[in-house]
């Protein structure tokens, strides 16, 4: 559904969703929901982070919905999430890059982490991260449940950015930025399929 603002308008995420709970080395063992895996010091569960740039080599930003209960109205990489019970890694980056964005990219996988990091004394993130790049050039067309604003920015402005203001991003894009940029380099000579 889309509003008359051309802004996607429905609801594609909820505190029940069972998400999937991994040990250290990424081996699933269980399921739960969203909320409880966010609760507290966090719960290990799997996630993904994926790196949308467009042709002239600008990365898509998008602003955190206020609504969110972690980090809300912080800039972050294009589009995080997790994959869901029985989801493979493909179907949710695939699932989720068309409700938040509205858009479909090809795209492949750059390296996976862990990290755990709290917000306030609302929650926290504790993920193993899977870190995705793709190519897309498409106009992003933001889901209001889950994005307030979107914007393309250049590699350059990006670091001058994280620099002057590091406090307006999420603790897990300012973690993957520096090794996205060093793959891709001071040119970004992006190839979306990984070669």
């Amino acid at each position: 559904m889309v509003d008359q603002s051309g802004l996607s308008s429905t609801v594609v995420s909820h505190e029940g969703e069972p998400l999937i709970l991994v040990d250290e080395s990424d081996r699933e063992i269980g399921h739960l929901d969203k909320a409880a895996c966010h609760d507290g010091d966090g719960i290990l569960h799997r996630a993904f982070s994926l790196f949308i740039f467009n042709r002239s080599g600008e990365l898509l930003l998008q602003q955190r919905s206020e609504s969110k209960r972690l980090w809300p109205l912080y800039w972050s990489n294009s589009c995080c999430s997790h994959p869901r019970q029985g989801e493979s890694m493909v179907t949710a980056i695939e699932r989720r890059l068309s409700q938040e964005l509205g858009m479909s990219s090809s795209f492949h996988h750059l390296f996976t982490f862990q990290y755990q990091a709290r917000y306030l004394d609302i929650g926290s993130e504790r993920e193993v991260c899977w870190v995705f790049a793709g190519l897309c050039d498409q106009p992003p067309r933001p889901n209001v449940h889950e994005i307030d604003a979107v914007r393309w920015i250049t590699p350059d402005t990006l670091d001058h950015e994280f620099e002057t203001q590091p406090d307006i991003f999420t603790p897990w894009f300012a973690m993957e930025w520096p090794r996205v940029r060093a793959m891709y380099g001071t040119t970004l000579n992006f190839d979306p399929a990984g070669s």
